[in-house]
């Protein structure tokens, strides 16, 4: 199949998230002046924070509610004397500067944009990826944006995907692939609306055996040549 229309999620998929997670993290405590992040305290922080983002997934939470509670479950147990509103502020300003790439991306997103159009789609807040996406150096290949914020649904539901895809121009789901790392979202939501996906899966990890991807791929060199004419 010839594709014209590449939607990527962001996180964990061209940028590296848990690098700047990770980083944004111990930032945020600096600014407080409390003390550097056991890796106890972090495992925790990343165990609530995945767990709040599946809830606002299924629409168990908001995601204003979900920025303030993932902190104050983890500063709770570890004695942390620091309001979790303010964390959070500090944290995605923090975050909203703080880019890794995933080794290719630039490279990926510069030949795909040269095949046809490259979209993001993101459940992630909003002002934080499009601030991310300016400072990576991706910008200048990628035509659109769509954020779970600005649909009012996030990843799987179909309708982010149609609002994704109404951005892109003439766009037909046979030519259209998405690529992700999350077999939850960004798979079965492709599943489910009918288009095809790859999904990025370095860890080669094992299958749900619900969702299914039309590829997968370890690297993104890898998905790079699967999707480029030889």
């Amino acid at each position: 199949m010839a594709y014209r229309h590449f939607l990527f999620d962001l996180d964990d998929t061209l940028l590296d998230f848990r690098a700047s997670e990770r980083l944004s993290f111990q930032t945020m405590l600096e600014s407080f002046g409390a003390r550097a992040a056991s890796p106890a305290m972090f495992a925790d922080y990343q165990r609530e924070n995945l767990q709040l983002w599946n809830d606002f997934e299924r629409r168990l939470i908001t995601k204003e509610a979900l920025k303030i509670e993932r902190f104050r479950r983890t500063f709770a147990p570890h004695g942390i004397d620091i309001d979790p509103a303010e964390a959070s502020t500090r944290y995605l300003e923090c975050l909203a500067e703080t880019v890794v790439l995933i080794d290719g991306a630039a490279m990926l997103c510069e030949a795909l944009s040269a095949m046809g159009e490259v979209g993001i789609i993101t459940n992630g807040i909003e002002h934080v990826q499009t601030r991310r996406i300016a400072k990576s150096g991706l910008e200048r290949w990628i035509r659109f944006v769509a954020t779970s914020e600005a649909c009012g649904f996030a990843k799987p539901d179909g309708r982010f995907f149609q609002y994704a895809l109404d951005k892109f121009s003439r766009v037909s789901k046979p030519e259209t692939i998405i690529v992700g790392d999350r077999l939850d979202a960004d798979v079965l939501g492709a599943n489910r609306f009918g288009i095809d996906s790859c999904w990025f899966n370095p860890g080669r990890l094992e299958g749900d055996g619900v969702a299914v991807a039309t590829f997968e791929a370890a690297t993104l060199a890898e998905i790079l040549q699967a999707l480029t004419p030889p």
